[in-house]
């Protein structure tokens, strides 16, 4: 029988005691294990390599065709909170090309580095995602958050190499065609709404290559990591962050006043704005050919930043909304 949780039961879950610290250290630990084992072991760079391609090409495309495929997606019950997804998309993706054109914000930002770093400020990290929306609003938050990922995962993914395709002067439509990540999505969605499933002799491979494409992506994101590149594009990283984890927040408070949304989809939709940025984001970048150590730099802020968005958008935003 599912959960049905008040408005009042939310707003205390969301106001309790939550170590966020606890839930983001997997990804952090990963990260820095991938960091010293690069630098500090015979598996080198060349090494690490293999491990992006390996991740990009087959492992990651299972896993978000699995996890699209595994959302069940009632489109009349969901109708709010699929526009609510939408809108938010649509706001952070906005928000994050516009970063150029900022007055004072110009002359500092490199075409080549915005077009490479462009997806850390609209992107999501989903292994947090569902826990959490489980953790804070039970079965009917989680069902909830897998809803917005089956229909965000495809738009950011194109949203993430429409810069790259078109700082590299390549055709748009040949690198969608091309890139495994939106391939595995569409294809995802094109069959979850055909009312397709995995067969369940296949399911337990497909879940453990998904839940390897977790641990090698991080680890693949700590060794390619370097600090220099973020020092030279301060004002670009600061701004990219600010969008993930200051701003969204805000709209997505202003989405839920819009759209009335009830409780338990206001909570989901909270917790989704201010998540730490997706561990894909290097190994996207790093096989398109721009600036992985410093979009790598980038995903490990992003997953510190996530210990103080997340409070910030449940302990001092949802108390705001009804």
């Amino acid at each position: 029988m599912p959960l049905v949780f008040s408005g009042a039961d939310l707003r205390r879950c969301a106001s309790s005691p939550v170590n966020y610290a606890q839930l983001l250290l997997p990804d952090f630990s990963l990260i820095l294990i991938g960091f010293l084992l690069c630098r500090y072991t015979p598996m080198n760079r060349e090494v690490w390599a293999q491990v992006e391609k390996l991740v990009y090409y087959v492992l990651f495309p299972v896993l978000l065709f699995q996890s699209v495929l595994r959302s069940r997606i009632d489109l009349a019950a969901t109708s709010d909170l699929i526009l609510a997804g939408l809108l938010l998309a649509a706001c952070g993706i906005a928000l994050s090309y516009s970063l150029p054109y900022w007055p004072g914000l110009s002359r500092h930002v490199q075409q080549r580095e915005h077009a490479g770093a462009a997806q850390i400020a609209f992107r999501f990290n989903s292994f947090i995602a569902l826990p959490l929306a489980e953790r804070l609003a039970g079965a009917p938050g989680a069902l909830a958050m897998a809803v917005l990922i089956a229909v965000c995962v495809p738009i950011f993914n194109i949203a993430a190499v429409w810069p790259m395709a078109r700082g590299a002067s390549a055709n748009f439509g040949r690198e969608l065609l091309r890139n495994p990540l939106i391939v595995a999505t569409a294809t995802g969605l094109a069959a979850n709404l055909a009312g397709l499933r995995i067969p369940e002799w296949i399911e337990p491979t497909a879940t453990r290559i998904g839940a390897s494409s977790v641990a090698m992506g991080l680890m693949a994101a700590g060794a390619g990591m370097q600090f220099g590149p973020l020092a030279r594009a301060k004002a670009l990283g600061l701004s990219l962050l600010a969008v993930r984890h200051l701003l969204l927040p805000l709209v997505a408070l202003g989405v839920v006043l819009l759209l009335r949304l009830p409780p338990v989809q206001a909570t989901v939709l909270l917790i989704f704005s201010a998540l730490p940025t997706a561990s894909s984001c290097y190994v996207l970048a790093a096989r398109m050919g721009y600036n992985g150590p410093y979009v790598a730099g980038l995903v490990t802020l992003s997953t510190l930043a996530g210990m103080m968005s997340l409070p910030y958008a449940l302990g001092i935003l949802r108390p705001l909304a009804p």
